[in-house]
């Protein structure tokens, strides 16, 4: 596991690099490790070099992962991440502590119904309206967190966007500005954007959430963040 420690040093790195260039201090900034396909042992490892926060794609996946690793202390922090079925709210109710990945007022209602507790949630934004993309469209984003925001048990904190894959990340420099300028213009907080690819150009354009996997653990034969 010399990797995941190697690796860690390199984006903590980054990420303190990208922050002194946009004037921002790296505390503002909280790294989740994409840790699809990835087993308990590795994310363990990550763990205790430090992290604290790990996000999985699929409630399936990670519930087994969770429980496993629910005895950690200081407690993990489990960001779902990827696209939620509504068949697997009640699921994602349970085991994820914040949920990103909000696309739709409908998914938002059964969640709260399953919640007995208050939970963070973002709202996930297509803001470069990709058709293969979930999340909400620009036009809608204002209602949906009006209609959100009157759920007894779930606290919007902010917005989520995965922008579109490019080899060049200055290219998705315009969706990372779009999705401050909405954050700012909806008075939220968090900003969940950037990844492996991007997540430099993310932090300079205001991401307080980075979410990265694959520079972490290593290559996969899925992607995963």
């Amino acid at each position: 596991m010399n990797h995941i420690e190697a690796n860690l040093k390199l984006i903590t790195g980054r990420i303190h690099d990208a922050c002194r260039r946009s004037g921002r201090s790296a505390e503002e900034v909280t790294l989740v490790a994409v840790s699809k396909t990835v087993n308990a042992e590795a994310i363990r490892t990550a763990f205790n070099l430090g992290l604290r926060h790990f996000g999985e794609n699929r409630v399936q996946e990670s519930t087994a992962k969770i429980e496993v690793l629910a005895r950690e202390r200081p407690a993990i922090t489990w960001h779902m991440i990827g696209h939620l079925q509504t068949n697997k709210a009640r699921q994602a109710a349970t085991y994820f502590d914040i949920i990103e990945s909000i696309d739709s007022v409908r998914l938002a209602n059964l969640i709260n119904g399953h919640l007995e507790r208050k939970m963070p949630v973002l709202l996930q934004v297509n803001v470069a309206g990709e058709g293969t993309k979930s999340g909400f469209e620009l036009g809608e984003i204002h209602r949906a967190v009006e209609e959100i925001g009157k759920l007894d048990k779930l606290e919007i904190k902010g917005l989520m966007t995965i922008a579109p894959l490019t080899g060049n990340p200055e290219e998705v420099r315009p969706v990372f500005r779009k999705l401050r300028e909405l954050r700012d213009d909806l008075k939220l907080e968090q900003l969940s954007m950037g990844m492996t690819d991007d997540f430099e150009v993310a932090i300079e354009e205001g991401a307080t959430i980075v979410r990265i996997g694959r520079a972490i653990f290593g290559e996969r034969s899925i992607s995963c963040e």
